[in-house]
């Protein structure tokens, strides 16, 4: 079996393998606290994010923590930048819905206001995408344990804003710091989460496989798959949403240029190829 294989340096496979994810679940120091020390996950840092006024601070956050019509206050939140190979998105997501009590609104436990609201900011389509399907699966186990609708915000980040240096690591920099445990108790069992998937066509195909903030991706999408003009199929996709393909090669770097016949690869390259490259690989395809 053939394979075209450009290994990219370490920076490309990092941008494949390390992804941010924002969540909000009151009071941010526990919060940090807790992903923190998850196997995988790289940072967590406290900050703001969700408003719609720039440079929040700790003070501003508090100013505005009872609702205004004139303004979105932000939510205490943490950034949580993690290794996809070591820590997958659903499994984040999933101790985030654990951590805390979505069903309160405006507030855990004795916290009250907007910016201690329960509210998780994706990056990219697959979080979105598990972060609607977990909410379904978990208000189910939450309205079988007497807990009402989940109140939680889920939408794109804009923009996360660190807090103020004296509020990171803030529960190790003071080993007598409170903050509360508003978990429900109510835990994920066996539920499998669904996710949008694609399969295979059957035939000869090609998969992209791209990543967010990948510049490689943009610049092979502008210069080649966006005058592709080929008959048969190119798709573009997350590596998560592949199901039922026979793939050889280990993605490590993005984009990963795949082309398939009947579900198996044939050949793959990672990384990015220009036009006259990619019609040169599409010959010994056809061949």
């Amino acid at each position: 079996m053939k394979k075209i294989l450009l290994f990219l340096g370490l920076s490309i496979a990092v941008v494949a393998k390390t992804q941010t994810i924002v969540f909000a679940a009151g009071c941010f120091w526990g919060v940090e606290k807790h992903f923190e020390h998850m196997d995988g996950v790289k940072s967590s840092k406290s900050g703001y994010a969700g408003g719609s006024y720039a440079n929040p601070t700790y003070d501003t956050v508090l100013q505005y923590r009872h609702s205004n019509k004139k303004v979105l206050n932000h939510a205490e939140s943490v950034e949580v930048v993690y290794d996809d190979s070591k820590i997958s998105t659903e499994s984040l997501i999933k101790s985030f819905w654990e951590l805390h009590d979505p069903t309160q609104g405006d507030g855990q436990g004795n916290d009250k206001g907007n910016n201690y609201r329960s509210a998780l900011y994706h990056t990219t389509e697959a979080q979105k995408k598990i972060a609607l399907s977990s909410k379904a699966i978990y208000q189910k186990l939450l309205t079988k344990a007497g807990y009402g609708k989940i109140t939680t915000e889920i939408k794109p980040l804009k923009k996360f804003y660190p807090a103020e240096s004296y509020h990171q690591n803030y529960l190790e920099k003071n080993p007598f710091g409170y903050c509360p445990n508003h978990a429900t108790g109510v835990k994920f069992g066996n539920e499998k989460i669904e996710v949008d998937t694609i399969s295979p066509l059957g035939g000869k195909e090609i998969i992209v496989i791209d990543a967010e903030h990948c510049r490689y991706c943009e610049k092979f999408k502008k210069n080649v798959t966006d005058h592709y003009k080929e008959k048969f199929p190119l798709r573009t996709v997350h590596q998560d949403a592949l199901k039922g393909f026979k793939l050889s090669t280990k993605i490590e770097g993005t984009p990963t240029i795949i082309f398939i016949e009947n579900g198996e690869e044939l050949y793959a390259h990672v990384g990015y190829m220009d036009e006259k490259a990619f019609y040169q690989a599409i010959d010994v395809f056809l061949k």
